[in-house]
């Protein structure tokens, strides 16, 4: 989750319209997709009922692709396509079965060759969710953590999918409510728009059969496509405790998972203090561009070390606050992290995440 997943709201209030915005992608990009592509709903998972594109795929290489959301079906992550001599690897499988089947669909865009790896960054939702289409000649490849959280029943349930998945039936009210008082035609438009996006995506989130890798690593994997070299890294943990990135060092790209977003990744089950050490090893790469699951790639490296020094000043401070023995709600609207606002512009005024402040607090007490 990143900050085109989560707002850093704290003792701050967010309106659920933001969220809404948040969640779906940008409604004014996805409006304006063409809608001339409509999805036949018995061909497809439930909540496949979709028009316009669901992906825009961004040529960042010679054959890799950045598969960013456009809002029309609601995936909540990216996807990275790398197409290798005989097959494909698909980096992330969505947030349902749906969107993972709306990607395969609209990969035959760009190529014929069949999909023969899938790889889960961490076990978070919106990640992985749509492994269940793959068949059995699918690599589904993973951290052995996110194997064993799967498996466990963690990516639905817990502080992050109740944190976010939670929210969808309220705001569906919400949007119902809006729809029948709203006059304007543009905004009846808008809000029609945004009530069906979330609607289909419950309906495919219920579909949902939570299915693990099916080959892990603890450290690194190495794959040889023809001639590509793909390496499949655990650098430590962070976002969650088994983020992997993959590599490519011969098209010097990094695709980085939430480690690092376009925005703020959400620390709710993050290790901060080791999540900063854990980019330092970033640096040992030699890349010119990071794919983030959220957000445009990324070729201002030096974002990294911005991160980092938001990471540690964020656990210095929560920390001192533990130590001083501040209740967890009142530390949260007490962080300031304001030194930080021109690189992160939410963070403008005094407050911090409720649920990441916990996260530290829980680290501190020692019970993780």
């Amino acid at each position: 989750m990143g900050e085109g997943t989560i707002p850093i709201v704290g003792a701050k209030n967010t309106t659920k319209s933001v969220l809404l915005a948040i969640l779906l992608g940008v409604v004014s990009a996805a409006c304006s997709q063409p809608t001339s592509q409509s999805l036949p709903a018995a061909a497809s998972p439930p909540g496949s009922d979709y028009e316009g594109a669901a992906f825009e795929f961004q040529p960042i290489f010679d054959d890799v692709y950045l598969a960013v959301e456009t809002g029309n079906l609601g995936a909540w992550c990216n996807a990275v396509v790398i197409v290798n001599e005989l097959d494909v690897l698909l980096v992330e499988s969505h947030v349902s079965p749906a969107a993972a089947w709306a990607l395969l669909r609209e990969l035959k865009e760009i190529t014929d060759k069949p999909v023969r790896y899938v790889v889960n960054t961490h076990f978070h939702f919106d990640h992985l969710h749509g492994n269940q289409i793959y068949g059995d000649d699918v690599e589904i490849i993973g951290h052995e953590f996110t194997r064993q959280m799967v498996l466990a029943g963690d990516s639905n349930r817990g502080r992050t999918y109740d944190y976010f998945a939670g929210f969808m039936p309220g705001r569906i009210e919400e949007l119902e409510a809006e729809l029948a008082a709203a006059e304007e035609p543009d905004r009846t438009g808008e809000l029609r728009h945004e009530l069906e996006v979330l609607r289909n995506m419950r309906l495919a989130m219920d579909s949902v059969v939570p299915t693990p890798p099916n080959l892990t690593l603890t450290d690194r994997m190495t794959l040889h496509r023809g001639g590509r070299e793909i390496q499949l890294l655990f650098l430590g943990r962070g976002h969650t405790g088994g983020d992997v990135v993959v590599y490519l060092p011969a098209e010097r790209v990094l695709i980085t998972g939430d480690l690092l977003t376009a925005g703020l990744p959400w620390m709710g089950d993050g290790f901060p203090w080791e999540w900063a050490d854990t980019l330092e090893r970033f640096k040992a790469l030699d890349f010119d561009v990071m794919l983030p699951a959220h957000g445009r790639a990324i070729r201002d490296l030096e974002r990294i070390d911005r991160w980092q020094a938001y990471l540690r000043d964020f656990w210095t401070i929560t920390a001192a606050m533990h130590e001083q023995g501040i209740p967890v709600q009142e530390a949260a609207q007490r962080v300031d992290l304001r030194a930080h606002a021109e690189d992160y512009p939410r963070l403008a005024e005094i407050g911090a995440e409720l649920l990441e402040v916990e996260r530290v607090y829980e680290l501190l007490d020692g019970r993780e």
